[in-house]
């Protein structure tokens, strides 16, 4: 295949999804971290997965919290209950990544996940030396405007890539789009979470793991 680089989304792609019981545990941190001891659980589950500026506006106003304070506080729990399962093994990556090995061109990844968070799990596993450019959010409200299906984070990958034609691998939607509005190819990958999932958007590709990834460029 002709593309100069290849970008990755990280979680469900590169390294296991978080659970959904860690996202709202997180959550709870963040709330008590602020001095909210005893939210709504239908707060908690706002805060947890799906998060927009309009939901965390709307809870932060019911507390009367600082948006920013709040975000940074919620982000820095999700990240930390992240990193406690890398280290023990919890949240670990696929079995397939080795094929990254395979991969003669840049590679990049773009994350909706915490900067924190992905730079923490290569560091920890050794991943590091794998990717020129690793984008993902920093703990500002703003980012949540910026992360997929907005093309921002990928823009700027393929910038600090230096290229223009990229293939970026996913497991959600939100990738095919971002990639699309970025002017750049999809992947599709069908991790158990995805597999006989129907999609609304029309991927480049429809791969099974990161061996079909690297075999586009055999």
């Amino acid at each position: 295949m002709n593309y100069d680089a290849v970008v990755f989304d990280n979680d469900g792609v590169i390294v296991d999804l978080t659970g959904d019981d860690t996202h709202r545990a997180g959550a709870r941190d963040a709330f008590e971290a602020v001095g909210v001891t005893d939210p709504d659980p239908a707060d908690v589950e706002a805060m947890s997965i799906g998060v927009t500026v309009p939901k965390l506006t709307a809870v932060c106003d019911r507390y009367d919290l600082d948006v920013e304070r709040f975000w940074r506080a919620r982000d820095r729990a999700l990240s930390e209950r992240q990193r406690d399962l890398m280290r023990a093994g919890r949240k670990r990556p696929y079995d397939d990544v080795d094929h990254l090995d395979r991969l003669s061109r840049p590679l990049g990844v773009v994350s909706s996940n915490q900067q924190a968070t992905v730079e923490f799990a290569y560091d920890h596993f050794g991943l590091a030396d794998h990717f020129e450019t690793v984008r993902a959010r920093p703990p500002t409200v703003e980012s949540l405007r910026r992360k997929k299906p907005d093309p921002h984070y990928v823009e700027a990958a393929l910038s600090e890539l230096g290229v223009e034609s990229a293939l970026y691998v996913g497991d959600s939607e939100h990738d095919v789009e971002a990639a699309h509005a970025a002017g750049v190819d999809a992947a599709f990958l069908r991790r158990p979470h995805t597999r006989g999932r129907t999609l609304s958007v029309d991927p480049e590709h429809d791969l099974s793991g990161l061996d079909e990834v690297a075999a586009l460029f055999d």
